[in-house]
């Protein structure tokens, strides 16, 4: 299993039965009416539709009205798939002129100099984040993609994850911290360049490079693989059965207490590591696991129903975040690859622009929504003290590549069946050199 952002224009492991349209967006707007403002369509109270020209004018503020909060963040957010930042501000900034009627000779003249200024530190400071943003990848790469294939490994290099952390409950807390920083990178633009595409409606291209609009993201789901992985690389690499079994127990209760936690990231990563087939075929060590917390575990994130038990304690989690009173009762870390789905099916389910040119303003108040929750989740500070030995342990152990991985369980468990004879032979002669 290797999670990625896309595949076949789809989140990986999700499947497209489970689609549906978030957003409730009916192409024929016959119930709405147009604003006296002018240029906007209001249905049931809530702006639908409006032209690009209207929703910039409807972000300035006048003498009697003033845009909403959420009115300023879902249309900053989606502007980008229509105009430029710095072009947007520009514009702005006419209209304000205009509105004010500060087109005297000699006002006109100090505002536009200092417009300018403005235009040009923006500039400056779009630069400066994108530079700090590719030495954070870079970073988040260099730790996090280690992958081995022996089995037998330099003493070196020979520790193992209950020699580091024996306490699942510390272990749920360190991966908290690494969650929390991980999506402290990821800003809010990202979800909507994510799955930006040219259609028959919408000319614009994305407003920022091609590599670089999803690379927290990515960054965050290369996280989630590893996590993956070191945890069946854990559980495959002791010799003896016993051993192997006390470490699948101890991810059990790690994985309870980040359910507990409000963790669903590392928790699903931990569940999809137990569940990779050179583990789960260990058949003679699962008979000597205690598996009933396990089978609640897999319960809590079965995907049946649109992952309806999932959503259901999220919401749970997301409303004790809501009345909490410490920062430890506020986390909420959601199924990272699940939320990418859902804005994928939201983008793909609703067009930017509906026919008559506007854009679809309902479109993008879903996805504000969304990605506004997300952007609260991802503000709490992490309450728990941070163990350096233990984080960069989960950073940098070496983990085992698939192949690796069923050397590993081959040579714990024998092959059952011709198929897995043959394989472990072959895998045998290319990692190992023997025949």
């Amino acid at each position: 299993m290797n999670l990625s952002l896309f595949q076949g224009g789809m989140p990986q492991t999700l499947s497209s039965a489970s689609m549906f349209t978030p957003c409730g967006f009916s192409p024929h707007l016959h119930s709405a009416k147009e604003d006296d403002q002018g240029g906007l369509i209001f249905q049931d109270g809530n702006l639908a539709s409006a032209s690009l020209d209207a929703l910039i004018q409807h972000l300035i503020p006048t003498t009697d009205y003033y845009p909403e909060k959420a009115y300023i963040f879902t249309f900053l957010l989606s502007s980008r798939l229509f105009i430029e930042p710095h072009e947007l501000l520009s514009r702005v900034c006419h209209k304000c002129v205009e509105q004010q009627r500060l087109d005297d000779p000699v006002l006109d003249k100090a505002y536009w100099k200092r417009m300018n200024q403005l235009l040009q530190a923006l500039n400056q400071k779009l630069a400066t984040l994108s530079h700090g943003q590719e030495g954070i990848v870079k970073i988040n790469a260099a730790v996090s993609d280690k992958l081995v294939a022996f089995k037998s490994k330099p003493p070196s290099i020979q520790r193992e994850i209950l020699t580091v952390c024996s306490d699942p409950y510390t272990l749920a807390q360190q991966l908290t911290h690494v969650e929390l920083e991980r999506l402290s990178h990821i800003g809010p633009e990202e979800f909507v360049q994510a799955f930006v595409h040219k259609d028959s409606l919408d000319s614009t291209k994305s407003c920022f490079n091609e590599q670089k609009k999803t690379s927290n993201l990515e960054a965050y789901v290369k996280w989630f693989n590893r996590l993956c992985y070191l945890v069946a690389t854990e559980i495959c690499m002791p010799a003896k059965k016993k051993q192997r079994a006390q470490v699948i127990e101890f991810f059990i209760d790690v994985a309870r207490e980040c359910f507990n936690i409000g963790n669903f990231n590392s928790l699903m990563a931990i569940i999809s590591g137990m569940n990779m087939s050179p583990v789960s075929r260990l058949k003679k060590t699962w008979s000597k696991v205690k598996t009933a917390k396990f089978f609640i575990l897999e319960h809590q994130m079965d995907p049946t129903g649109n992952f309806y038990n999932y959503r259901t304690a999220l919401r749970g989690a997301a409303h004790r975040s809501l009345t909490a009173h410490s920062n430890r009762e506020k986390i909420v870390i959601p199924f990272f690859s699940l939320l990418i789905k859902d804005i994928y099916f939201l983008n793909e389910g609703c067009a930017n622009r509906l026919p008559n040119g506007h854009v679809n303003f309902e479109k993008f108040l879903e996805l504000a929504k969304q990605v506004g929750e997300f952007i609260t989740w991802k503000q709490v500070e992490c309450p728990f003290e941070q163990d350096h030995n233990i984080i960069h342990y989960l950073h940098t152990a070496p983990i085992f590549t698939e192949d690796g991985l069923y050397l590993a369980s081959y040579e714990s468990e024998s092959p059952e069946n011709q198929i897995e004879k043959e394989r472990w032979k072959s895998l045998r002669s290319t990692i190992l050199g023997k025949t």
